[in-house]
């Protein structure tokens, strides 16, 4: 028999190659239908070593939220910290681009698996990330159409992420494309025409 030794002493790693084994079976046939033993399998670990990590496949999945969540927390904070103009919301859009841009396959397990993370805390959590977002773009006091323009230029940045996919191109001109439209939106609704 075998002893993984050769990947044990890459322990630091091990969190995330689980994080990323699960997301890929979750992925292939549903957050539902994948169980631990199935993780442990394709990483080639016991299931013991994986509960060492994580005791349930909800753990991995908050894990995995967790992480997308600290780069959106640490854009809210410093946003906070700005003078609120179009500079500014500008630049939350691009961080928040290139954030979504590294946790791409969570976006997509989220989208595949609705009722999964309605059930969980994190989906709401995620919610209340998004409002606080809307509300750094979007002046108190704007028209409803302008208000509209800000909660679409969200939208748009996730939506693309998934109608983007099936489109031809690379995947940084596409990312590119989306942000350009969402910074038209919030400029717009700012008062001001891109480019001024």
């Amino acid at each position: 028999m075998s002893h993984p030794t050769g990947k044990q002493h890459r322990r630091g790693n091990t969190r995330q190659r689980i994080q990323d084994v699960a997301l890929e079976l979750f992925a292939e046939q549903g957050y539902e239908k994948t169980s631990l033993r199935e993780i442990a399998e394709r990483l080639e670990v016991t299931k013991a070593a994986l509960y060492y990590h994580f005791k349930t496949k909800e753990d991995i999945l908050v894990s995995l939220f967790q992480d997308l969540q600290r780069p959106i927390d640490d854009l809210i904070e410093w946003a906070a910290a700005q003078p609120r103009t179009l500079a500014t919301k500008q630049e939350v859009l691009r961080r928040y681009s290139e954030a979504l841009a590294d946790v791409a396959p969570l976006f997509r397990f989220m989208q595949e698996n609705q009722a999964a993370v309605r059930e969980l805390s994190v989906g709401e959590t995620f919610k209340d990330r998004m409002i606080r977002l809307i509300d750094i773009i979007k002046e108190p006091d704007a028209a409803l159409t302008d208000q509209v323009r800000c909660i679409s230029a969200l939208f748009s940045m996730h939506a693309g992420m998934f109608i983007l996919r099936d489109v031809e191109g690379d995947p940084e001109e596409k990312r590119k494309a989306v942000l350009e439209v969402a910074i038209d939106l919030v400029t717009q609704a700012h008062g001001e025409h891109p480019g001024s």
